[in-house]
């Protein structure tokens, strides 16, 4: 995984391009290989690793949605944090974050798939701290040296840009993501839309109205969260 061979948006290989020459990304891509040659299926496929980027080049990045690990079930991941590809039944999480929107904005719960796509072609970051997954064995690839590069790419954002929205939801994201500079950037913090968590704080947290009025606050424009 050398940067020549990482589709990777220019605008993010500036910041970025030095981590695919690191140790820990060199240890990372041969575990990857040595997975697939043993059978195993990783996910989300390779040219989907980094789809948040391509779909977000930096300097368009509004929001960053911090998730943890893909999705594990076959046909699900495809590299957007919370999101599946159309024709994907929308998990229990990604039902509930359309829950929250309708509620928050007062909008038609109609969602009519899981696809994501559209609100990361207008700024919003999809980002999951750990980019693979082994199929059907959830967190397989935590500790696998993902969690650096994404470290690093919190860091880029928080340092070179202005005026971001991070949505951290649940004690995961909110660690991962103490180092945020809230002084240049809206940081909003809640409980997991997980079903095991969202009625402890995730609904009712108005995050998404919330985003929309700090960006244009800022000079940016409002996220419409209601349109995939």
């Amino acid at each position: 995984m050398t940067q020549l061979s990482v589709k990777l948006d220019a605008s993010w290989l500036h910041y970025l391009g030095a981590e695919f020459d690191q140790p820990y990304m060199k240890t990372l891509q041969t575990y990857l290989v040595e997975q697939r040659k043993a059978g195993k299926t990783v996910l989300p496929a390779a040219d989907e690793y980094f789809n948040a980027f391509n779909a977000t080049a930096f300097e368009s990045v509004k929001v960053v949605i911090l998730g943890q690990d893909p999705y594990h079930g076959p046909g699900q991941a495809h590299g957007l944090c919370f999101s599946v590809k159309k024709g994907v039944k929308p998990p229990p999480s990604l039902k509930n974050i359309y829950k929250e929107i309708a509620a928050d904005l007062q909008v038609d719960n109609n969602f009519a798939h899981g696809d994501l796509t559209h609100w990361a072609n207008h700024g919003v970051l999809l980002l999951n701290s750990v980019l693979t997954v082994e199929q059907n064995l959830a967190a397989s690839h935590q500790g696998k040296g993902w969690e650096i590069f994404t470290d690093r790419v919190i860091e880029v954002l928080s340092e070179s840009r202005q005026h971001c929205v991070f949505m951290l939801w649940g004690s995961y994201a909110q660690k991962k993501g103490q180092k945020i500079d809230a002084t240049k950037h809206l940081v909003l913090k809640s409980p997991h839309p997980s079903p095991l968590s969202a009625y402890r704080g995730f609904f009712g947290a108005k995050h998404f109205s919330q985003c929309n009025t700090y960006l244009e606050h800022t000079g940016q424009q409002a996220i419409d969260w209601a349109n995939l």
